[in-house]
């Protein structure tokens, strides 16, 4: 197992460091993840940078080469780690890296030629509409319906925690097409236009500010937009959830957390001395650095399997758990370490780091819930992985 980046993939590295620090402000403050970004002029410099990623022609970097990717998962790694990790927003996870490989893999031709290029050049924001009221981490309790009528669909129900929904221009959904069918089967996998009649997007108030509910009363949905064959959702969506739940995109994020704690430690005095001279306090940040390197190889494993055409089953639930506990640890340390005044809210004179790390408190606090919980990826870790028993 070899880790080591190629003479080609050490040049596209620092061509993605130099791109970087053109493009990122000096004062940004903002998101690292597009479907992250809030109103105004957050989401629209988001959304000039997806732009300028597809102009680079990034997005399809990890495509087939046939379908105008560079067939390079090693790439796709190097460009999502380090956007991740300097928080610069423009990676399309859920249209690139979800959408994208799985009408590669299941879509029709024409739906290849329609979505394939506008996602590409960063011309589409999607979102993923899975979850609802009742269907979470049982995702196959799904009870939205789409009822068959011949050259199309009629689609009623819900979903919610819908990232960025308000933002999206396209949404991928779980919809039930038989009933009457067993849980795991009747469910189709349908692509659903947002500015459709039909559709409502409601904004969820939350702590972090970017979940949404989708609503759709007697939508209509062309058959065209069916991916795979109907009734076969449930196989669909394997090819959605892998990436998700890889969690590179946490790892990376959580990782320059931790190095914005670091800094601060060492420049910040209490009682004369620098936080970081306090043993505690170094023995913790100490651990956490451990961790992250950990962290990082998890998530790597995943990328050279994927180039070395190897199955990734339960190796993305390991990377997706431990990234998502490593990033809820770095959140609450740099609570505890900022102390009193680091709960106070963003842009707060007061504020240690502007209260960057209060945001990153809350905003952790789902980590181990979407994409599947903590204790669903412990699951399939202890069943597919180690060949446990169940019950």
């Amino acid at each position: 197992m070899d880790f080591s980046f190629s003479e080609e993939d050490r040049k596209f590295h620092q061509e993605v460091l130099e791109f970087i620090k053109k493009e990122l402000p000096k004062n940004w403050t903002g998101t690292g993840l597009l479907q992250e970004a809030k109103d105004g002029e957050e989401w629209e410099f988001a959304r000039g940078m997806l732009r300028k990623v597809g102009d680079k022609g990034w997005h399809s970097l990890s495509w087939p080469k046939e379908y105008g990717g560079q067939d390079s998962a090693t790439k796709q790694f190097i460009l999502s780690d380090e956007m991740y990790y300097h928080e610069l927003p423009g990676v399309d996870i859920q249209g690139a890296l979800m959408c994208a490989p799985t009408l590669i893999q299941y879509g029709s031709e024409p739906q290849k030629k329609n979505f394939l290029p506008k996602i590409a050049r960063g011309e589409q924001v999607w979102c993923q509409g899975f979850s609802e009221p009742g269907a979470g981490s049982d995702l196959a309790a799904v009870s939205t319906r789409a009822v068959d009528k011949g050259d199309h669909f009629i689609v009623d129900g819900q979903k919610v925690w819908s990232t960025g929904a308000m933002h999206a221009d396209w949404t991928f959904i779980l919809a039930r097409t038989d009933p009457e069918a067993p849980k795991h089967k009747g469910i189709s996998f349908l692509l659903v236009d947002l500015k459709s009649p039909g559709v409502e997007v409601r904004f969820l108030p939350n702590i972090v500010g970017t979940y949404c509910e989708i609503f759709f009363d007697n939508l209509v949905v062309p058959r065209e937009n069916l991916v795979g064959k109907q009734n076969d959702g449930w196989r669909v969506t394997g090819a959605v959830l892998g990436y998700e739940r890889s969690g590179i995109h946490r790892i990376a994020a959580a990782r320059r957390n931790l190095t914005r704690l670091i800094e601060f430690a060492k420049e910040t005095e209490r009682n004369g001395k620098p936080l970081f001279a306090d043993p505690v306090i170094r023995n913790r940040l100490a651990q956490l650095y451990v961790e992250a390197e950990a962290a990082r190889i998890l998530a790597h494993r995943i990328v050279w399997m994927q180039g070395a055409g190897k199955a990734v089953d339960h190796e993305a639930s390991m990377s997706r758990v431990f990234g998502a506990e490593f990033q809820q640890r770095v959140a609450q340390a740099g609570l505890q370490i900022t102390g009193a005044f680091g709960q106070l809210d963003e842009g707060c004179k007061w504020a240690p780091l502007s209260g960057f790390f209060q945001r990153q408190y809350f905003y952790a606090a789902a980590a181990t819930v979407g994409a599947g919980t903590a204790e669903i990826q412990r699951n399939i870790i202890a069943l597919r992985g180690l060949g446990l028993p169940r019950g």
